[in-house]
């Protein structure tokens, strides 16, 4: 450790300002301490600390009140607030109020120091990379109030929770969260909760000893102990079953995990964030999500905006793409000719980034040369078409000759419309729309469900209830 650091101890209590001022002298940190919050204020406007570690009870006020001064005045300054045992809900709200982390009295000498290392280490990479270079795209104000957003939950430790709809680039966000924290030096572990059969979660997670169940033939760790000073990313962790998620809660806040198999528990350090494009709010209060674990993993809620929501950005996003995809192809990049934006821009995207992907790839497959026209791209016309009003077609394609009922199981959905005739059922529409595309991502994928669940962007038990209930074999 660098000797020039140093750090403000700030606690009412003699022996554990001791404690922590031996604890840092020894990691070479020059230490001040202050017993109470008007001692605090008056040092840090005189001395410049790389550290902070407070009591969240002090005699003339909370620690919290320092940890959001600090906060806005010195934002390059990580401050760790020091709770009582077990009192999560104090430890959630100073997550909340901006702190780095926290940690529990009796104070733990080796959770400690790894507290202390991963803040000096989080300035260290602030000195050396001042910016992280930009990896979300994109000049519209929702991009730009997300990449500020995810500049300050990088300095914490917080759990963060990402919402948005399908195809956003969720898990880009949060990999972007690694990479601009403390944590960047350590691995960062993605799992799909809705692609691990319930049987088998508790140990993908938290891992087994040889002979603890049928087909445990060595002992192997799990996706926490992977995680091990670094990020675990729970993605789609809405379908995380209610018995898996009293185990996970468990696990979050004492920070070990038990093999299965297992007599003892092991400790980790491990940061969690989560995502899914369902509205956790209400899987609470339809029961089907535990509220304390609702509470435990959104301490910092996080909303990715759609393409939708992203005006101006399609050209920006459209060029980095296919500068990526002709790259990778070993080619030029093409250029998009002006039907071609225009034909992007009155698209909807109901599959956001991923889709505008895919249709882009698929274009520069087909196109002649090195242009991209509107017909290169082959949008769906019913969706793609510009609209009279929001969410409704002008008109018709010129193919499509209105039908009495509703369409027929061969029907191209690019050329239906629900609003054709008064007796036109919905329901039926939007089934046929998903049939269709069903169909396609299986062929597309050989009728590897698995995979065609990923393209589809929904879980593998999501794709099997939609084959049984749409009766595709």
């Amino acid at each position: 450790m660098n000797e020039a650091r140093s750090a403000l101890i700030v606690d009412d209590e003699h022996d554990i300002r001791e404690l922590l001022v031996l604890t840092l002298g020894r990691m070479g940190l020059r230490t001040d301490t202050a017993p109470n919050l008007h001692a605090a204020r008056q040092m840090l406007g005189t001395v410049s600390y790389d550290l902070c570690l407070t009591d969240m009870r002090l005699p003339d006020g909370s620690g919290l009140e320092l940890v959001s001064e600090i906060s806005t005045r010195f934002p390059t300054t990580p401050v760790a607030v020091i709770t009582a045992y077990g009192n999560v809900e104090a430890a959630v709200e100073a997550l909340k109020a901006g702190a780095f982390d926290f940690v529990s009295k009796p104070v733990d000498i080796n959770v400690l120091r790894g507290l202390v290392r991963q803040a000096l280490d989080l300035n260290t990479r602030r000195l050396a990379q001042p910016e992280e270079a930009g990896r979300l795209l994109g000049a519209s104000p929702a991009m730009v109030s997300l990449r500020q957003t995810i500049g300050k939950v990088g300095r914490s430790q917080a759990p963060v929770h990402i919402s948005g709809e399908s195809g956003t680039g969720k898990e880009l966000v949060a990999r972007t969260i690694h990479a601009q924290g403390s944590r960047a030096g350590g691995p960062f572990i993605p799992v799909n909760c809705g692609a691990i059969p319930s049987e088998l979660m508790e140990s993908e997670f938290f891992g087994h000893k040889k002979g603890s169940f049928t087909g445990a033939t060595s002992d192997k760790a799990g996706l926490f102990q992977a995680a091990d000073g670094g990020t675990l990313f729970l993605d789609e962790v809405a379908e995380l079953p209610l018995p898996m998620q009293v185990k996970l809660l468990r696990a979050i806040q004492e920070k070990s995990v038990r093999a299965v198999g297992s007599q003892n528990e092991v400790q980790v350090d491990v940061r969690i964030l989560s995502a899914t494009h369902k509205d956790l709010a209400q899987l609470v209060a339809d029961g089907t999500f535990r509220h304390d674990l609702f509470y435990r993993i959104n301490v910092i809620g996080l909303h990715v905006p759609s393409l939708r929501e992203r005006a101006g950005d399609l050209p920006l996003l459209s060029e980095a793409i296919l500068d990526r995809l002709a790259r990778a192809m070993k080619r030029q990049p093409p250029t998009l000719a002006s039907d071609a934006v225009a034909a992007l821009e009155a698209y909807r995207f109901p599959g956001n980034v991923r889709e505008l992907e895919n249709i882009l790839e698929r274009a520069l497959a087909l196109a002649d040369g090195n242009t991209i026209h509107a017909d290169d791209l082959q949008l769906p016309a019913a969706v793609g078409a510009p609209s009279a009003r929001p969410g409704l077609p002008s008109s018709a394609p010129a193919t499509h000759a209105p039908s009495p009922g509703a369409p027929g199981p061969g029907a191209d959905p690019r050329n239906l419309s629900p609003f054709d005739t008064a007796s036109s059922a919905l329901p039926s529409y939007i089934e046929e729309i998903e049939r269709t595309a069903i169909q396609q991502a299986l062929q597309e994928n050989r009728y590897n469900k698995t995979k065609t669940a990923a393209a589809l962007g929904i879980t593998f038990r999501a794709l099997r209830y939609k084959l049984k209930k749409l009766g595709i074999d």
